[in-house]
């Protein structure tokens, strides 16, 4: 049941419920190969945003309480300014993080992520809770952030089966 929900990317807890997104994916990669992918910019720059979209990093410290501060370029031109801290680091399980336009962000929404092994492979878990359930649908409706989430999901995707392809190249 709770996959079922999950691919609709709403979870049912009465008192969240309506303020939450809730994403997974199953990456055919390790999960400490997933994890680094999340936590070291030179990976997150190669793959981070929906599809179309380029990411320019301005600050970047992974660590409890540190931030990256980053520029998403939209395939439109448009630019998109974008702050998250670190909230809670367990590797190579679980991060926490707070993510919204900049430090001072009234609306910045927190995220779980959550790393899994699958078999041989990895099932990640993105949690959204946004401060007020008008956040959460301006997010969905305006920003499409569902299929953005799952877009992301897919080029981290990607991405880490394309490092595994090269490795296996030599």
């Amino acid at each position: 049941m709770a996959e079922a929900e999950a691919e609709q990317g709403t979870r049912a807890e009465p008192e969240t419920a309506d303020r939450e997104i809730v994403i997974s994916r199953v990456v055919d990669a390790p999960r400490e190969l997933v994890f680094e992918a999340f936590t070291e910019v030179r990976h997150l720059s190669r793959w981070w945003g929906p599809e179309g979209f380029t990411t320019t990093t301005r600050s970047f410290e992974f660590r409890e309480g540190g931030e990256w501060v980053f520029v998403l370029h939209g395939p439109d031109g448009t630019d998109y300014s974008e702050w998250i801290r670190w909230l809670r680091i367990a590797p190579p399980e679980r991060i926490a993080l707070l993510h919204g336009e900049s430090r001072d962000d009234p609306n910045a929404f927190e995220s779980v992520l959550t790393f899994a092994p699958d078999g041989a492979a990895t099932r990640i878990v993105m949690h959204t809770v946004f401060p007020t359930k008008e956040l959460r649908d301006e997010a969905v409706e305006k920003y499409h952030a569902i299929e953005g989430g799952r877009q992301t999901l897919g080029n981290l995707a990607a991405y880490v089966t394309e490092i595994l392809r090269k490795g296996a190249e030599g």
